[in-house]
């Protein structure tokens, strides 16, 4: 009776042992399928593009909508769908990330191989709930982007680009500097480019999704203290840019030329255009 009782303790103690390894091995599995998935689907891609837009204190409602709405249409765009679909691997994978005081992944990477896929991301970008915050911590969300981001990239990638966005400088009096993260990224391969919002005289705001106002017209602009900054302390790596907006009516088409020249074959053709009337407007 004796032996029987303690082989039946053993077999439930074996069963139990059993069921901790096949849970253990259910849940890595499902932990490993989504990343499996979009390798599966995107397998290598052109580029991996993060956007990073600024939520501080001095974006209010209108000018949030100004934003979102700018990438949403920049996505939606004939443009930049043909530039995304004619690269090599004819996709690319593309991140959202907003950030004030804290940074906020709200959109993972998302993998955009046709025009539905871009149609579908412009859409979860226009639902996107407001976030907000006070201060303008730039080198809080570079950290992110180099600590959780990058590393999570799901599929190989020809290029990754972080692209960020905002009105002023970082505020937050980090201990680690913005140059400092901003050279750590550089040495892992990103390329850092820099959309800064001008806020000078003509920089008005308009209704969402209102045709800008303004071109940007590199060879008749003075450089503005914030744009200079984002050139000196933010853009870095190969290829690397600064493209201003002016104003946030502005946001929408700098931000899709910007994604034109991130994503697209013709880049190349596109910066030896702008460097002969901005020297230094690209990095060598």
């Amino acid at each position: 009776m004796q032996q029987r009782e303690k082989r039946g303790l053993a077999g439930v103690g074996l069963r139990r042992t059993l069921g901790a390894i096949m849970g253990g091995l259910a849940a890595l599995c499902l932990a490993i399928v989504p990343l499996a998935t979009a390798e599966a689907a995107g397998e290598d891609v052109d580029t991996a593009l993060i956007v990073a837009i600024d939520v501080s204190n001095s974006v209010d409602d209108t000018r949030y909508k100004l934003q979102m709405e700018g990438i949403a249409q920049a996505l939606e765009d004939p443009g930049v769908i043909e530039a995304i679909v004619g690269g090599p691997k004819k996709g690319i994978l593309f991140s959202l990330v907003t950030w004030a005081d804290q940074p906020k992944v709200n959109l993972p990477w998302t993998y955009i191989a046709t025009e539905a896929d871009a149609k579908a991301a412009a859409s979860k970008v226009r639902a996107l709930p407001r976030q907000g915050g006070e201060f303008t911590c730039m080198s809080r969300m570079m950290r992110v982007v180099s600590d959780k981001i990058v590393p999570q990239i799901p599929a190989k990638a020809a290029k990754v680009v972080l692209d960020i966005s905002g009105d002023g400088r970082d505020n937050c009096n980090s201990a680690e500097p913005v140059e400092a993260v901003r050279d750590e990224l550089v040495q892992y391969g990103v390329t850092v480019n820099g959309l800064p919002i001008l806020e000078g005289e003509g920089a008005d705001v308009v209704t969402p999704g209102a045709a800008p106002t303004q071109s940007y017209l590199p060879s008749k602009q003075d450089v503005d203290p914030l744009e200079e900054w984002y050139r000196e302390s933010v853009k870095g790596g190969p290829g690397s840019f600064v493209l201003p907006a002016h104003g946030y009516s502005d946001f929408g088409r700098a931000i899709r030329q910007k994604f034109v020249l991130e994503v697209s074959e013709k880049a190349s053709r596109i910066r030896r255009d702008y460097a002969t009337v901005r020297p230094n407007f690209f990095t060598p």
